[in-house]
């Protein structure tokens, strides 16, 4: 579990005008009020939202909603009630935390008959300030990285395809496309373990036979266009097994057919760049028609 020192000094450096004071109060609150609880894994129940406000710094969000972060279930499982937190951190605090407690709620009251969207604009509804909204799409994200520890085989497909319907959704409107693969990858694991596997193993196959990873081809680009005297920047990531079975899916085609596993974005200085960039890696390599 990360410490509050090290949770503060990740905050430092991007926020140098942060008040150390308030998030390691809201650190120490949390500790103290789920002492007493645990997950489902066993495990002390402050791992979460400790991990809940990690997440939160890594989108390099203000104080506030961290402390949010490392508060958020206190109103709904602890004896700490609005008017403490308000006492203790404010109103804006307060307000934040109940936000994330009323989509907690909601998300309870639903039954199965629900539709998604209506589900999803009742949050939107609900949410006066976009941060709640945040919060909740990184309580979600570390519940589906802890899934496996639910024994409970219904709830964890409950949870699994409310995520695919409705966080993963709201992650993709909200821009938020790193965190939007993983939920719908990590619910695909649980909705479809079978197909997640089969994909996974055909990935590394195909890795492993022509030693492909995301360091070499990047700087065997960047080499190609450095020749030609083009300056360029070079993004990219591994396609999700999700991802490529909804391609699989769409375009009816079969898993030995899909070569395409990896995807990179190359930025160049201006246009003309772009497409003397683009006749280089046309020479370079074979182009697939369509």
């Amino acid at each position: 579990m990360l410490k509050s020192d090290d949770l503060i000094n990740k905050v430092k450096t991007y926020n140098k005008f942060l008040n150390p004071e308030t998030l390691s109060k809201a650190y120490k609150f949390a500790v103290k009020a789920h002492a007493d609880q645990k997950r489902h894994s066993g495990d002390p129940y402050v791992i979460h939202p400790v991990a809940v406000a990690d997440i939160l710094t890594e989108l390099k969000l203000d104080s506030a909603t961290i402390a949010t972060g490392l508060l958020h279930d206190t109103i709904e499982d602890t004896h700490a009630t609005y008017n403490t937190i308000a006492k203790e951190f404010g109103k804006e605090v307060a307000d934040l935390v109940d936000g994330v407690t009323k989509i907690s709620v909601l998300e309870n009251q639903a039954n199965s008959s629900t539709k998604a969207e209506n589900f999803r604009k009742l949050i939107l509804a609900t949410s006066k300030d976009i941060r709640v909204l945040l919060v909740k799409l990184a309580d979600r994200l570390h519940n589906m990285r802890t899934i496996d520890a639910i024994e409970n085989k219904e709830k964890k497909e409950r949870i699994a395809k409310e995520t695919m319907e409705i966080y993963a959704p709201l992650a993709d409107r909200m821009g938020m496309n790193r965190i939007r693969d993983e939920l719908e990858d990590l619910s695909f694991g649980v909705l479809n373990t079978k197909a997640k596997k089969m994909i996974k193993d055909r990935l590394d196959d195909i890795k492993d036979k022509n030693l492909l990873n995301f360091k070499n081809l990047s700087e065997e680009f960047q080499k190609i266009l450095k020749e030609k005297s083009l300056k360029s920047k070079i993004f990219g990531r591994e396609k999700t097994t999700f991802s490529i079975w909804r391609k699989i899916q769409k375009k009816r085609t079969s898993l030995e057919q899909i070569t395409d596993i990896m995807g990179f974005r190359i930025i160049m200085d201006n246009i003309e760049d772009c497409y003397k960039a683009l006749g280089i890696f046309h020479s370079k390599y074979n182009c697939i028609p369509g």
